[in-house]
């Protein structure tokens, strides 16, 4: 108990003397409360699982820590930019190919019942697999950049993937297939 007390006691003073300039940083990078907290607990979990990252030859823990903040914060403000692209990409392609549902009802109600189909395939997902496809398909993040976002071998990452396809195809196809059927 007594070197675990002592690591806990020395990360409890690190995380006393920097969680406010770790959070400031993250906050001017985001402009979000919200997420530089987000920043703020992932930096400091990170140092507690790997305190042999830090190299004090290589500057001060401050400088360390600042640095990993800001460079977490950018890379969560890339993710938001990446994903609101292709929100609005996806927005695009619908009412491009589609015209506006709300002035075809038939058109609006068809897709709310395959946005639910889809939506409730998904929910039943393992949450690994639901959060890689979404990250992939929704955010438009390719399995390298999920990767080193989630921490796990790009391997891992598109096994998620691929499974995850094949479990939504399974649970899908069944009902658009009845719904093919009832149409011819």
């Amino acid at each position: 108990m007594g070197a675990e007390y002592a690591t806990s006691r020395a990360f409890e003073r690190v995380y006393e003397d920097h969680s406010t300039m770790v959070y400031r940083t993250a906050l001017r990078v985001l402009g979000s409360p919200a997420q530089a907290q987000d920043v703020m607990q992932d930096v400091f979990m990170r140092l507690w699982h790997q305190p042999g990252r830090y190299d004090a030859r290589r500057g001060s823990l401050a400088n360390y820590l600042r640095l990993m903040a800001h460079s977490r914060a950018l890379d969560m403000w890339r993710e938001t930019q990446i994903a609101q692209r292709a929100r609005e990409r996806m927005k695009s392609f619908a009412l491009r190919d589609e015209g506006r549902a709300d002035e075809r009802p038939s058109l609006a109600a068809e897709m709310r019942r395959d946005r639910a189909i889809v939506l409730g395939a998904l929910a039943r997902l393992p949450a690994a697999q639901r959060r890689a496809i979404v990250m992939a398909y929704w955010g438009g993040l390719t399995a390298e950049e999920i990767a080193a976002l989630l921490g796990a071998p790009v391997g891992t990452v598109k096994s998620r993937i691929r499974l995850g396809l094949i479990k939504l195809r399974t649970r899908c196809e069944p009902q658009f297939e009845g719904e093919l059927q009832l149409a011819a």
